[in-house]
């Protein structure tokens, strides 16, 4: 297991900060999100406004972004742990392709395709 961890350690610091850059980048689009749905659409029978969809898209936007930051949070937090890139069912180092695309990702390849 040790050397699975120095490994996972000689990797970290571009990932570090490619997971910061992205966390800061989703955390200004959160802010530009809660700007816009500072003004919400009147809602009521016979009542409405197309800025209603808008407003529910931006919503739900936001909710994924939000959980996308929790996700890189996660990952910097494993990072520090010297866990970051261990797959969180099976143990075993999570490929670095897998990594390069999803950063934040818990899973290697094969426990993610079973956990479907």
């Amino acid at each position: 297991m040790q050397n699975l961890h120095s490994e996972v350690v000689t990797h970290m610091s571009p990932d570090r900060e490619r997971l910061e850059k992205e966390l800061a980048e989703t955390l200004a689009e959160i802010e530009q999100l809660n700007k816009k749905l500072e003004d919400k659409a009147d809602y009521g029978i016979g009542k409405g406004s197309p800025t209603i969809y808008e407003w529910e898209f931006n919503l739900a936007l936001r909710q994924s972004l939000e959980a996308k930051a929790k996700s890189i949070r996660a990952a910097l937090r494993k990072m520090q742990e010297g866990s970051y890139g261990i797959c969180e069912v099976c143990g075993q180092k999570i490929d670095d392709e897998r990594l390069a695309v999803l950063p934040h990702t818990t899973l290697c390849i094969k426990c993610a395709q079973t956990k479907r």
